[in-house]
């Protein structure tokens, strides 16, 4: 399957950034063990070509294992054992709440687009690839992928999702803790909006064993306002109006809540040691892939 032919009618994934990301693999600071042969190296043990131990030979073990070389230097038989190349679990979780239809381009436009990379960088991988949905109505997942032959249903599934509802972060990721399967590697994109925080969420993710990123999408605008003056603004999740005036002392207001709210979220993430990117949805995705999430070591060679 070419590349053309996987990616024909979605803009989410330009073939230009498909080969750059043929490059590369998501990184990970543990090793696991997976469920099918791909092109991890696992904890197990089985009959791959990447040496991993000896061990003594019992009656009925394969004499083609056996290392004739160190039996004749000392005369006892050993078996060669070896490491498993096998897949791992990788889980892209992604907010559509409707805060996430703010900005130009959107933040839910930039997050699709990191989602769609990052997901088939697993399929290329021949990870297993559970893509989620974080909606106002709570959690819609594609059924699980392996292999590039599934980036086709992956990109159909991100190009659907569109802002909606508010959000219930803090509760969706509790459940997906509760009912996901094997922990592996898990990311998630969001503008972490939610009245609740994240922490409780965070806290029981990393308690299922999953090695956790947290993309943290904001528009320029919201990280330094430019608006001024007397306004009516209305909260994009529950349509609530506030009448403010944004004058020097409330957007100098603003801004220490700001900074105390992501300090907030950088504690909670290096509680549970999770990586932690803050993202700008303007920011051009291919700088996003190849440098900023190169450098956090999100994406390695």
């Amino acid at each position: 399957m070419t590349t053309s032919d996987i990616y024909t009618g979605s803009d989410l994934l330009p073939p230009e950034i498909v080969r750059k990301l043929q490059a590369l693999e998501l990184g990970s600071r543990f090793r696991r063990a997976g469920k099918l042969r791909g092109d991890r190296r696992s904890t197990k043990r089985g009959s791959s070509v990447e040496f991993a131990d000896y061990r003594n030979y019992t009656p009925g073990d394969d004499l083609r294992r056996v290392d004739w070389n160190l039996y004749a230097r000392t005369d006892k038989l050993f078996l060669k054992l070896y490491e498993e190349e096998e897949d791992r679990a990788v889980h892209v979780l992604l907010d559509t709440s409707a805060s996430m239809g703010f900005g130009d381009p959107s933040k839910l436009e930039t997050a699709r687009r990191l989602a769609a990379a990052l997901g088939y960088v697993a399929l290329h991988e021949l990870d297993r690839l559970q893509v989620t949905e974080l909606g106002g109505g709570g959690l819609g997942s594609l059924r699980p992928l392996r292999g590039t032959g599934g980036a086709s249903a992956m990109l159909g599934f991100l190009g659907g999702l569109q802002p909606n509802g508010e959000a219930v972060l803090n509760r969706s990721l509790r459940e997906y803790a509760s009912r996901a399967g094997s922990p592996g590697l898990l990311l998630l994109i969001s503008d972490l909006m939610d009245p609740d925080g994240i922490r409780a969420g965070l806290r029981a993710l990393g308690g299922r064993g999953h090695e956790i990123t947290v993309l943290h999408l904001l528009c320029s605008e919201e990280l330094e306002p430019t608006l001024a003056g007397d306004l009516e603004l209305i909260d994009a999740e529950s349509r609530g109006k506030q009448a403010v005036t944004l004058d020097a002392a409330a957007l100098d207001a603003y801004e220490h809540r700001l900074e105390a709210w992501l300090a907030e979220i950088r504690r909670d993430c290096a509680s549970i040691n999770a990586t932690y990117c803050l993202v700008r949805a303007e920011e051009d995705v291919e700088d996003i892939l190849f440098s900023r999430l190169r450098q956090a070591k999100v994406l390695v060679s």
